[in-house]
């Protein structure tokens, strides 16, 4: 299992960072091949949303032919992906890219989460499952400083071949040394209806809905033309808070696995974290031009607190019955996945129609649009019920 584990969170590695890269390639993209910030909002919310689609047949493939054949082949296609991408020469090669990458990246961690499900104690999963997520996001540091040192030294173009082949290794590697959980035996007949009607997951769809989105979209697209246009930050300044914020969203997935065991309301944790966010967002909207420390803590304070997706994850895993597990956790993931594709799309038309007049205002509306909704779904699942395995 260990060695499954290892590579499958390799992968996700380069799922976080795939996700992320955008925000500090985007003054590359615009200098060279002119992508505008909303191009680049629709690119992301296009790799979310082939991400989110493919969440219900990776489910399937994962209960019927396991993790290993599902991860590597449509690892593969992620590689040609960033093939795709290194040789775009305008907006619709890259946004065409990253439907490629979205696709290679879907299967990844809820292929580990499938391992974890299926080979270890309930009660350990939310805190192992938060560990997966905090080693896989070194990629979204990686995204940060060091790629933007990369591309300065190399080019944007060479530093994306070099993604495009370290994917294709590692989708080589997953095929050859990836084992497969043992399959059930007995009754345990199934479909994705049987988990739509349980309502004890409604209000959890719900959270998985809201508590990535914001941290995921700002972090991933949003930062980087906020602190160019805002404060005239060059890219290596973008990339610098870019890592810092990266590595409190690490700390934040670290915690919030042990705090579950430690407070004992798995419920109680994930609502005061998002109510964080909320305060978070709601500082950055009504304060965009803050700069400093003040912005700074604001985005550190939203990486952290926005760490609660596997907590999420495990509060709806807890309802799930053995044979439907990985279709159970698509379903989640595809809830809290998709919604950041929606939403980036839906801040890029904000970003558009909003004048930057002064240059904060496109930003604190958007800031504000994710406040909303983290509250409106915090509404929906407080009337959840808690499950702490």
């Amino acid at each position: 299992m260990r060695a499954s584990l290892a590579l499958l969170t390799l992968a996700y590695v380069l799922s976080q960072f795939y996700r992320a890269f955008l925000a500090v390639l985007s003054p590359w993209l615009a200098a060279d091949i002119g992508t505008t910030p909303a191009d680049l909002a629709d690119a992301s919310g296009l790799w979310f949303l082939a991400f989110a689609l493919m969440q219900l047949p990776v489910g399937a493939a994962l209960d019927r032919i396991g993790p290993r054949d599902t991860a590597a082949a449509l690892l593969a296609v992620g590689a040609a992906g960033a093939a795709v991408f290194a040789m775009a020469d305008g907006a619709a090669g890259i946004k065409a890219a990253m439907v490629l990458i979205g696709i290679g990246c879907a299967p990844v961690l809820m292929a580990a989460y499938f391992i974890l499900a299926r080979s270890t104690r309930p009660a350990l999963f939310g805190t192992l499952a938060g560990m997966v997520i905090g080693v896989g996001s070194l990629g979204n540091l990686a995204a940060a400083l060091p790629l933007a040192r990369a591309a300065e030294a190399w080019g944007w173009r060479a530093s994306v071949w070099g993604l495009a082949a370290l994917t294709a290794a590692v989708a080589v590697a997953i095929r050859l040394w990836v084992r497969n959980p043992a399959r059930l035996t007995g009754p345990g007949r199934g479909s994705l209806r049987d988990l739509v009607r349980m309502r004890a997951l409604w209000p959890v769809l719900a959270m998985m809905a809201v508590c990535y989105a914001p941290a995921a979209g700002i972090r991933g697209l949003w930062l980087g033309p906020y602190y160019a246009q805002v404060f005239g930050t060059d890219p290596a300044g973008i990339g610098a808070v870019g890592l810092v914020m990266g590595l409190a969203m690490v700390a934040g997935n670290f915690a919030y696995g042990p705090l579950d065991r430690l407070l004992g309301t798995r419920k109680g944790l994930i609502l005061g974290g998002n109510l964080a966010v909320a305060a978070c967002l709601l500082g950055l909207g009504l304060f965009p031009a803050a700069g400093g420390g003040v912005t700074l803590a604001l985005l550190v304070g939203l990486g952290f607190f926005g760490a609660s997706f596997p907590m999420v994850i495990a509060h709806g895993r807890a309802f799930l019955p053995p044979h439907l597990t990985g279709r159970g956790v698509t379903l989640l993931n595809l809830f809290g996945v998709g919604a950041v594709g929606v939403m980036q799309v839906a801040t890029g038309a904000l970003y558009a129609a909003v004048p930057p007049v002064p240059p904060e205002a496109p930003f604190a509306a958007l800031f504000l649009l994710f406040a909303a909704v983290v509250l409106a779904g915090l509404a929906i699942y407080a009337f959840s019920t808690d499950r702490t395995d």
